[in-house]
């Protein structure tokens, strides 16, 4: 796992309770460390019972601190006052697997055990992920407890819902690390350069149907436009993602699926009123079938004429609309080319009347459709030009919505 830049280096507490979701916690502390964070893991005496201090130490490669009185490790701080050590300095609180009681102890203030003492020292925000069965989770008290929490401005995180401990199917389950990891980010992003910033991003190849099992489409997996939508979240920005491509849900942005370059532009159009930027990093389809078939077309030795028409041109209407409400404020486009990169990307810059075109060459093996990194060079309004040398999709993602938030300023 590569570094994070949002999580390099931050001090992130990891509470971690009596749950049989202890172990998802485990490998929670380790990617988070490979992402750069700094993790001090504090356990409940009832945490200890499913997974070993030494395990989070080993993956943390810092101490464990499970006592208010005794170190469980060798060069943490010392116990009498590690609560305030931890918690001065600390970016984030995270309990996970947070349990009924220690929730209930958050809720009323109460300071009996390490990991509650910690969190009345803390001054950073508090991120909690239930863990429980359904019914206890459901129970008045833990929802009245959630409501207290919440007041205070902590963040909960919904379990999800599948089998749990008890054998018996219902809502309790501790969400899996990318979901948790996603939280964490977007936790960590609040208050970040795009607050208060609406953006609409868009992503993957739309498809257009042939028959009720055919469509055309194209090479596009939407990881692209998926890696800005998630750096636009880490800089705290309220993201609307419009997306035709399947990939996992983004923690802290709304999504709007579509199928096709109508629904899309469909979407784009209700999307965009009051927003600070547009990046339509979307493949939408140029054509589609003049006439889709209600039935599945048969195989025929006969050649198949498939007349097409254009498809909505999403950007013009876009471009028509700003004009009548002045938004979005920004709009930036996206040009896939295969020859003449820089002439074609020009000249969809001025048509489409974009304020920053992000333009890259799809020959290219090691970049572009279907691959995790990519190499592009930004195009602006004012003439000016700016390359990007090859890099992962995130860091791509990441220059982007840094440039968008350059126009904001």
């Amino acid at each position: 796992m590569l570094t994070i830049a949002p999580l390099r280096d931050k001090r992130i507490i990891l509470g971690v309770c009596g749950s049989i979701a202890a172990y998802k916690a485990l490998d929670l502390a380790s990617k988070l460390t490979q992402a750069g964070a700094l993790v001090d893991v504090v356990m409940t005496d009832a945490a200890r019972r499913f997974v070993s201090p030494l395990s989070f130490q080993a993956v943390s490669g810092r101490p464990v601190y499970t006592d208010m009185w005794q170190a469980e490790a060798g060069g943490g701080l010392p116990s009498h006052i590690a609560h305030v050590g931890l918690a001065e300095g600390a970016d984030l609180l995270l309990v996970a697997p947070a349990t009924a009681n220690t929730i209930a102890k958050l809720a009323q203030g109460l300071a009996d055990d390490m990991l509650s003492v910690t969190a009345l020292a803390a001054r950073c925000p508090l991120l909690i992920a239930p863990a429980m069965d359904g019914g206890m989770i459901e129970h008045p008290a833990t929802q009245a407890n959630f409501a207290v929490l919440r007041e205070r401005g902590a963040q909960v995180i919904e379990p999800e819902s599948g089998r749990l401990a008890s054998g018996l199917h219902g809502r309790g389950r501790l969400p899996e690390t990318p979901t948790l990891l996603g939280h964490v980010r977007r936790a960590l992003g609040l208050g970040g350069e795009l607050s208060d910033h609406k953006l609409v991003i868009t992503a993957g190849g739309t498809r257009e149907a042939l028959d009720p099992v055919r469509f055309i489409s194209n090479r596009s997996t939407g990881k692209q436009g998926y890696a800005i939508a998630q750096a636009a979240v880490d800089a705290g920005a309220d993201v609307v993602f419009i997306t035709a491509a399947d990939l996992p849900p983004l923690v802290g942005a709304k999504q709007v699926d579509v199928d096709t370059a109508q629904t899309m532009l469909e979407a784009v159009l209700a999307q965009i009123a009051g927003a600070a930027a547009l990046i339509m990093a979307a493949a939408v389809a140029d054509y589609r079938p003049r006439r889709v078939a209600e039935q599945k077309i048969k195989k025929s030795d006969e050649a198949l004429n498939l007349p097409l028409e254009r498809t909505p041109d999403i950007l013009l209407a876009v471009k028509a609309q700003r004009a009548q409400t002045g938004y979005p404020a920004i709009v930036v486009g996206f040009a896939a080319e295969s020859e003449n990169l820089l002439e074609n990307a020009r000249a969809k810059l001025g048509a489409k009347g974009l304020d920053l075109l992000v333009a890259n060459d799809i020959t290219a093996a090691d970049a572009g459709f279907a691959v995790d990194s990519n190499r592009v060079i930004l195009l602006d309004s004012g003439g000016g030009l700016e390359e990007i040398e090859l890099a992962s999709k995130d860091v791509i993602g990441a220059a982007i919505i840094e440039r968008v938030s350059r126009l904001l300023d």
